[in-house]
């Protein structure tokens, strides 16, 4: 969204005014910076990809120029509001994590899609602002090469804990962050300074230990990246730790001690919906392609596509313990996508009987023509 118009400086007065329209549309929190946010996140980016700990999210890279400054961005930017909505559970995520029978899927995407309702939002208040005050706007909803959560601290909505992402005082570890650039010229809120004090929780629970130290992430180690962002198979070592997360994973932000605060998410669209609340393992490991799309339809979980998540369904059905499952991953060893038929052949593992593990293997290892699921055929061993 974009007009040409002119840019006046905004007063205090008028500032509160943005910020009471902002509530009455639905946002939980607004906070206002100027564009320069420094030298140092582009620092700290950058050695984040020097250490290529971005995995295979090349995107990452190839925007990293974009990504430094808003005013890369958008050189006309002055002014960046930034919204938060709160999505805060009914209940602790955690919980789910010790049922082998369902897959945990991540708070943020057991409702319809945030990225539909936020920025429906976004473009309505732009609009507003456009025509009460002038300037040109751009909304972004963390598609775009933004640094959402720098700009975030420096509006006051929150700061980044050990964990890497935002806490704010009232809702905790849940809020989604929007913003919108402007040309116009906004008086520049405090930023928060937040302390997480000598507070390890969120490290201490990471079961894949993705956290090199503290304020530090290593996506390659992240649940949220394995199960999510990575188009390779993933990690043999790692799987075992994934548990029965097969979207996501909340443990570093449902264990914060600022959750306290949190607040239940008032916004209907990012409610739970039901079936995505302890969805069964049995069941969507079953799904092809168009069930897939139908059952996760108006859901982020959509966009990852139907291998990758029986995928993860797969690996954490070899999680589970329970040889009852073996029936419904044994179709799946003779899968379309290879990196379904690979998930199949681990879980396999993890679950078969030694014996039985190289009866089947005997019967299908010579008709796959993938030389990875041939690979993962002979280091899996069955259980003896």
């Amino acid at each position: 969204m974009q007009t040409s118009t002119s840019s006046p400086i905004i007063e205090p007065e008028d500032k509160q005014r943005i910020r009471d329209q902002a509530l009455a549309e639905g946002f939980d929190e607004i906070g206002f910076t100027i564009s320069d946010i420094g030298e140092e996140p582009g620092k700290r980016l950058n050695e984040f990809i020097l250490s290529e700990r971005h995995g295979d999210m090349d995107w990452i890279v190839e925007k990293a120029d974009r990504r430094r400054h808003p005013n890369t961005l958008w050189p006309e930017v002055k002014s960046v509001i930034v919204l938060g909505q709160n999505y805060g559970p009914e209940e602790n995520p955690l919980a789910n994590l010790k049922r082998s029978e369902i897959g945990s899927v991540s708070v943020y995407a057991r409702g319809k899609d945030y990225h539909d309702t936020v920025k429906k939002r976004l473009k309505r208040l732009a609009r507003w602002l456009i025509a009460t005050y002038g300037g040109d706007v751009k909304v972004f909803v963390d598609t775009a090469p933004v640094m959402e959560k720098v700009l975030a601290q420096k509006a006051g909505l929150g700061w980044q804990g050990k964990h890497t992402n935002l806490l704010s005082r009232d809702f905790g570890s849940w809020l989604f962050i929007g913003s919108i650039f402007t040309t116009l010229e906004i008086p520049a809120d405090e930023p928060i300074q937040g302390d997480c004090g000598s507070c390890r929780a969120c490290l201490d629970i990471c079961p894949t230990n993705a956290f090199p130290a503290p304020y530090q992430l290593d996506a390659r180690r992240c649940i949220s990246y394995l199960t999510i962002e990575t188009r390779r198979h993933i990690d043999r070592e790692l799987r075992p730790l994934i548990g029965n997360r097969i979207y996501g994973c909340d443990d570093c932000l449902a264990v914060c001690p600022w959750n306290k605060y949190a607040q239940q998410a008032q916004e209907m669209t990012l409610r739970p919906r039901p079936e995505l609340m302890a969805p069964r393992l049995l069941e969507l490991v079953a799904l092809d392609d168009t069930a897939f799309r139908a059952f996760f339809s108006g859901s982020p979980v959509k966009r990852l596509g139907r291998h990758r998540f029986i995928r993860n369904v797969l690996i954490a059905m070899g999680n589970s313990g329970d040889e009852t499952n073996l029936d419904a991953i044994l179709p799946r060893l003779e899968d379309t996508s290879a990196i379904v038929r690979l998930a199949a052949v681990w879980a396999l593992g993890q679950l078969a009987s030694h014996e039985r593990y190289g009866q089947i293997k005997d019967d299908l290892m010579h008709r796959d023509q993938d030389v990875d699921v041939v690979a993962e055929w002979n280091l899996s061993k069955g259980r003896l």
